[in-house]
C-alpha cells in the first residue's frame, strides 16, 4: 500500500487519521465517507454509528462478505471548545486526491466483484467531483468504466456500482422512514445484480 502524503499544515491539528480493523479477501467492498465525529472511534469492520449491521442484513447484505473502507482516511473538524463535541467537516478536493492512492492500491489488491459507493465524498473520490449521487442513485454503472480515471482501475471486468446515500443522510432527513427505505432499496439493487451472475 502507499504511504499517505502529508496534509496541509493548516489542517494538522486538526485532522485525526482513521484507525479500524479491516477484514481480507473479502468479494465485495464499500467505499464511504464516515459522517460523524466517532469515526476515529475503533469497532468492527462495518459497525458505524448511523450503520448497524442489520440494515445491511435487512437488504440481504452479508457483513460477513463486506470490505469497507474509507474513501478519505483522515477525519477533519472544528473543534467546539474543551471537552465539547468535533464538529465533522467535508474534506475538500485536494484530501481526496491525497488519499486516492490508497484507494486505488486497495482496489488493486481486493478487486470487487461490486462496489457500494456511500455519501457525496466517495462518490467524488472514484467517480469524479461532478458527480451527483442524489441524481444516479441505485442505478448499476459498469466498473471501472463509469471511474473519473478507468485506467486506475484495471482487472476489474464485469464489476458494477451503485451509488446511495450516506446512513447517516438518514439520521439528518426530515423523515427518516422515508430515507432508510430509499438506502435500504438501493442496497437491494446491489444483491439483485448480485444475484444474478
Amino acid at each position: 500500500m502507499p504511504r499517505m502524503r502529508p496534509l496541509p499544515q493548516r489542517d494538522a491539528d486538526r485532522v485525526r487519521p482513521r484507525r479500524r480493523p479491516r477484514p481480507c479477501g473479502a468479494g465485495r467492498r464499500t467505499a464511504r465517507r464516515h459522517g460523524g465525529p466517532q469515526g476515529i472511534a475503533v469497532r468492527r469492520p462495518g459497525r458505524a454509528p448511523a450503520a448497524p449491521g442489520g440494515r445491511r442484513r435487512g437488504a440481504g447484505l452479508d457483513p460477513a462478505h463486506l470490505y469497507i473502507t474509507n474513501a478519505v482516511k483522515h477525519f477533519k473538524f472544528t473543534s467546539t471548545g474543551p471537552g465539547k463535541r468535533r464538529l465533522h467537516r467535508t474534506p475538500d478536493q485536494a484530501e481526496i486526491r491525497a488519499c486516492r492512492p490508497w484507494l486505488v492500491a486497495e482496489f488493486a489488491h481486493l478487486r470487487p466483484q461490486a462496489i457500494v459507493v456511500l455519501g457525496a465524498t466517495a462518490a467524488k473520490a472514484l467517480l469524479g467531483p461532478d458527480f451527483r449521487v442524489t441524481r444516479s442513485r441505485g442505478q448499476v454503472l459498469p466498473w471501472p468504466a463509469s471511474a473519473e480515471v478507468p485506467e486506475e482501475f484495471p482487472d476489474h471486468d464485469g464489476a458494477f456500482l451503485v451509488a446511495t446515500i450516506h446512513p447517516s443522510a438518514v439520521l439528518r432527513a426530515d423523515n427518516q422512514e422515508i430515507a432508510y427505505r430509499g438506502l435500504v432499496a438501493d442496497l437491494r439493487v446491489v444483491v439483485a445484480q448480485l444475484t444474478q451472475r
